[in-house]
Formats: C-alpha cells, sequence, structure tokens
C-alpha cells in the first residue's frame, strides 16, 4: 500500500482515495489477484468474506492507522465479498465495501469485484470542447432513469436500452444535457437515489458499470453532456452500509444531536478529515472513470445551515466541506460544472472560494420557480412576482429549475398547477414556457414537463407517453420543442446571462409583460407576454427601427392556439404595436 497517499487521505487532503481502497485487481508476489483494503481504525478484527472462501473469512492485515488489507490471487471480476468486522466490543457485523466499484442488485448487499478501468473511450472530441457553458446555451432534462421509459411498460431499462430511446429524444427537443436522479448504489427505489449505500458503485438496476460508461460516451458523441446528481449530505442507516461501519461513528458524528438528518438518514460529519477525503473522492471517481460533466449537489442548505434553517446556525463544517471540495476538484477538473441545489438566501454560493464564495459554477434560482407558479396560481397576482427575479438574478449564476421537486408529493404537475380548462391550461403553459426559455439563466425541466404530464411523477411507473395520442398534448409538445431549440439557436437567449446589460425591461403592466434580450453583438429578441386572461390585447413598445418578425408565437395553430399571430412588423419612429391574446405570448427577432 502508498504509506502516504493513506496518510494524504487520513489528513482530508485526499481526492483519489479509489485508488487505495476498494478491491483493485494487481501483480504482488509474482502473482496476479485482488488488494481488498478498508479504512476501520476502532475495529478490533477483520476479516475478507466472499465468494473466494465460502464466505468463511481470511484475517486481514492491519497497519498503525487502522488499514485493514488483503492480496489474494486468482481472483475474477464478478466475484461478491463484504467485510467481516468484530468490534471493540466483540460483535461481530459483515459489511459491504465503502470503496466498492460494483454491487449485488438489489435487495442483495454484497459487493463485486469490478474492473473499472476496462472500457475504451471514444468522447476525445467532446471532452476537449467542454466547459462551463456560461456563454453557451445549457438546457438540461433531468430525469429518473429507472421510470422515463420501461421494457413493455413494466422492468427496469437497461443503460443500453435508455441509450437507444433517449439520445434521439434528447437531440429532437433541442436538449444540451441531461441530468440523471442519484445513481450511485441505493437499497430503497422509492428514495430515488438520495439515500444511498455505495459511493463509488454505478447502481446494478440498469445494469453494468461499463455500460452506464458507454451510455455516457453515446451521449458525448451525440453531443450531449451528462450530469449527475449527488448526495454529500446524508446515507441510509441500513447496518451493511457505512452506518457505524467499524463499531464506532466513523462517518457520522459521535454527538447524537448532530447524527441524524429529517429524514431519518446519517449525516456524513465533515469535521473528521477522512470524510471530507471520502466525498471528494467519490465526486472525482465520477468525473475520473464516468467523464460526468457536471455534478448537482443535493441539499446545500443543509450543508450551509444545521436542518436548512438559518435560526439554527452555520454548519461550519459543512461550508468548509463545500469550499474545499469545490476548490479541489475546480482545480482538477476547470471543465466540469458544480451546482448547488440551495434554498437559502445564503451569499457568493457561485463566487470562487478564494473571493470568499463557494465556489460552485451554478445555484438552482428556486426563488423564479416558487414566484412564478405563486403568480400563475394566485387569485392575487402581483406584479412584482414576476418582475423581482431580475432584480436579485446577476448576484449569483442561475439555472431556472422546473425540476422533480415539483411534480410529486400532492404538488401537482406544471400544467395543472394553472387554473381553468385544460385547454386554458395549455394556452398557459405555452406562455410559461415562452417565458421560461427567455428568461435570463440556463434551463431545467423535470421529464414529462415538455408533453404537458397530468399525473405526478411515480418512480414505480414510466410516464404516460399515451399522452401524446391526445392532440393538445401532442401540440403542447410540439410547442415545447419548437421553443427548446429556438433557445440554443438563438444568442440573445443564452449569451448574456452574466451580464445585466443583456436584458431590459419594456413594460410591466396589467399582468402583461415585455421584455428585450441582447447577444453580445447587441442582437435583440423581444418577448411579449399575456398573463392577464384579457383577449387580444393591442400593445405599443419602444424598439429600435428595422424589420421585425415573430420568430414563435403561442398562438400557432400548430401548437394548439387561435391563430392569431403578428408576422413581420416594419418599424419606424421605434414603437412595435403587437397583438396579444389571452394567456398568449411571442417573440420578435429585428
Amino acid at each position: 500500500m502508498a504509506r502516504q497517499e493513506i496518510l494524504e487521505y487520513l489528513q482530508g487532503a485526499s481526492t483519489t482515495g479509489y485508488e487505495v481502497f476498494g478491491a483493485h485487481f494487481t501483480h504482488e508476489y509474482g502473482q496476479d489477484g485482488v488488494r481488498f483494503t478498508v479504512y476501520a481504525p476502532a475495529a478490533a478484527g477483520m476479516q475478507l468474506i466472499g465468494e473466494c472462501n465460502d464466505w468463511q473469512g481470511w484475517r486481514m492485515e492491519r497497519t498503525p492507522e487502522g488499514v485493514w488489507s488483503i492480496f489474494v490471487r486468482d481472483i475474477p471480476e464478478g466475484m461478491k465479498y463484504k467485510y467481516r468486522v468484530t468490534t471493540s466490543a466483540g460483535e461481530v457485523y459483515d459489511r459491504a465495501d465503502p470503496f466498492a466499484f460494483y454491487s449485488e442488485v438489489r435487495p442483495d448487499t454484497a459487493s463485486v469485484v469490478y474492473d473499472v478501468t476496462r472500457y475504451e473511450w471514444h468522447d476525445g472530441a467532446f471532452l476537449a470542447a467542454r466547459d462551463k457553458n456560461f456563454s453557451r446555451p445549457l438546457n438540461i432534462y433531468e430525469m429518473h432513469a429507472g421510470s422515463w421509459k420501461r421494457p413493455d411498460g413494466q422492468g427496469m431499462p437497461s443503460y443500453t436500452a435508455l441509450a437507444d430511446s433517449l439520445i434521439p429524444y434528447l437531440k429532437a427537443g433541442g436538449y444540451t444535457h441531461v441530468e440523471l436522479l442519484p445513481l450511485t448504489e441505493h437499497p430503497f427505489d422509492g428514495s430515488w437515489g438520495y439515500q444511498c449505500t455505495g459511493y463509488f458503485a454505478a447502481t446494478s438496476r440498469y445494469g453494468g458499470s461499463r455500460e452506464l460508461m458507454q451510455f455516457v460516451d453515446r451521449c458525448h458523441q451525440a453531443g450531449i453532456g451528462v450530469i449527475l446528481d449527488f448526495v454529500p449530505l446524508h446515507f441510509v442507516t441500513d447496518f451493511y452500509a457505512l452506518h457505524q461501519f467499524d463499531g464506532s461513528f466513523l462517518y457520522e458524528s459521535e454527538d447524537e444531536a448532530r447524527r441524524f438528518s429529517e429524514w431519518g438518514t446519517a449525516l456524513f460529519d465533515y469535521t473528521k478529515p477522512h470524510v471530507l477525503s471520502f466525498m471528494k473522492s467519490a465526486l472525482d471517481f465520477w468525473m475520473a472513470y464516468y467523464h460526468i460533466d457536471g455534478v448537482r449537489y443535493d441539499a446545500v442548505s443543509c450543508l450551509i445551515y444545521h436542518g436548512g434553517r438559518p435560526e439554527n446556525g452555520v454548519n461550519e463544517a459543512g461550508v468548509w466541506f463545500l469550499k474545499n471540495a469545490n476548490y479541489a476538484l475546480g482545480q482538477k477538473w476547470p471543465d466540469v460544472m458544480l451546482i448547488a441545489e440551495d434554498s437559502s438566501m445564503y451569499l457568493k454560493v457561485t463566487a470562487p472560494v478564494p473571493y470568499g464564495g463557494l465556489g460552485f459554477d451554478y445555484k438552482w434560482d428556486l426563488g423564479f420557480m416558487n414566484d412564478t407558479f405563486r403568480y400563475l396560481a394566485g387569485s392575487n397576482r402581483r406584479q412584482e412576482r414576476i418582475s423581482a427575479s431580475t432584480e436579485y438574478f446577476y448576484q449569483e449564476k442561475y439555472i431556472l429549475p422546473f425540476s422533480h421537486d415539483e411534480v410529486v408529493h400532492c404538488k401537482n404537475t406544471i400544467v395543472n398547477k394553472l387554473p381553468g380548462t385544460l385547454e386554458q391550461r395549455l394556452a398557459q403553459a405555452r406562455a410559461l414556457y415562452l417565458y421560461f426559455f427567455t428568461h435570463p439563466g440556463k434551463k431545467l425541466n423535470f421529464m414529462g414537463n415538455e408533453f404537458a404530464a397530468v399525473r405526478e411523477w411515480d418512480e414505480a411507473r414510466q410516464l404516460d407517453w399515451d399522452l401524446l395520442d391526445n392532440l393538445g398534448h401532442a401540440q403542447f409538445n410540439r410547442f415545447f420543442c419548437a421553443v427548446s431549440r429556438w433557445y440554443g439557436t438563438e444568442p440573445a437567449l443564452y449569451e448574456t446571462d452574466l451580464h445585466p446589460e443583456g436584458f431590459c425591461w419594456l413594460h410591466t403592466d396589467g399582468g402583461v409583460f415585455v421584455y428585450e434580450r441582447r447577444s453580445l453583438q447587441g442582437e435583440p429578441v423581444v418577448v411579449a407576454l399575456n398573463f392577464s386572461g384579457q383577449p387580444c390585447l393591442h400593445l405599443s413598445v419602444r424598439v429600435r427601427d428595422g424589420l421585425w418578425r415573430e420568430a414563435l408565437s403561442t398562438e400557432d395553430k400548430a401548437f394548439g392556439g387561435a391563430g392569431l399571430t403578428n408576422g413581420e412588423k416594419q418599424v419606424a419612429g421605434g414603437c412595435l404595436t403587437l397583438r396579444l391574446p389571452g394567456y398568449g405570448g411571442c417573440a420578435f427577432k429585428r
């Protein structure tokens, strides 16, 4: 074993603990085999058990630092194993490997010897052009792999089948990236992956780890980036995994008041340097071996504040973890996006660590999402719910999320949050998405939003694809894909997301909103939205002279509208006159 690497890991300085710990194919003593290594300083004894010894146990050797290891020859890939821990109290438990690269399919819990170095990648051109997309379009399709589309509507899909169906779907929809709910190994389907047991193991529900690598590779070859949802806050208390791993609270706090989350899971204790190294190594592992293009950190507010509540005080250890990890990963992977799912008002979430920030590249703008839905669903529509977003927008770098959290737990789906008949709701949803795709900020939508799903998401069922046989939903999907693709081709809608001069309000009154977006070269797009419900408003706004053409209208008959469009307008004297139907919108380009 490399003693220096172990010391760096124990000091909190490592991002590559996976190179030492876990099960590694190696050549030692003139023989091929596997070295198994685990950190368990409080254990009184440690044995390797598995198919190699009929689960009877072979004693592992201990270093002074509490690292246990054994070399075993002639171990095949796919062999199942665990560690048998004897605690200082004499209790004996069988544990999965915290650094296992693969695991049995749930409900079985053994770790599996797996060679993650064997996949041959073909995505060099994509990686060479990859960056953080600050002045590029970033249009993310958030999805749960197990419930997007199932074979015969029933069983779990494979990574390979998912690639076959998903990639052309993403290309047709104009998406630049796909974000997958956590793929780290987890025991319970209903947790959606947010209650994890294996931070280095891609879940075996959908196939082998090399199949997932091939999925990412195929996405890259098609020009689509892959973002992984990740859970650095907490882990399950199932007793075969990290919880009280060696008889002590190795990964969690000794303080019971700081040990558990509101979800009944155990919180990582980032006051312990080796825990810091563990999580940094896990994040680095997915970037190194799976070529992940971005990581979305779940529940960042709980890492900033105890319990996610400012009144509970700042979680200093959690903040230190975020700064330490983001700085280290940002230095090593300068083209991989680090994204915070953060509902707090904490400042400088997306500022660089050397400037006092947390070091994220993007933060979810949950305020935009909440204010928009409150405005559209409410009877008392306050104008500032719409206009306020641009007042704080340039304090951080934002992604606008209409995420999975908004279509579950009786929150209703996007289209069903809106009032009126289905026809009226679809019209409002078209206007909503015109607003969404033309508002400053990068974009994220959860699967099903693109065809106006009416049933709340359920991880046990595939999406209701038969809705596309309904004319109204098919037309809405046609509009969604059109505005999504237009966003990716119109520089005014993405180049100046970080520049206040790229956005200007032209009108905000009576439920009607008009604004201008500009590209870096100053080319404008004007967007007009009528959320008032008043039919066929005529509105004049000040714009530059020239020929303006309607680039997109929510009232296009192809999208389910009434056909009330504006065509081309020759402007002389700086006044553009528009017709806006109730719950409609249009966008003009000069």
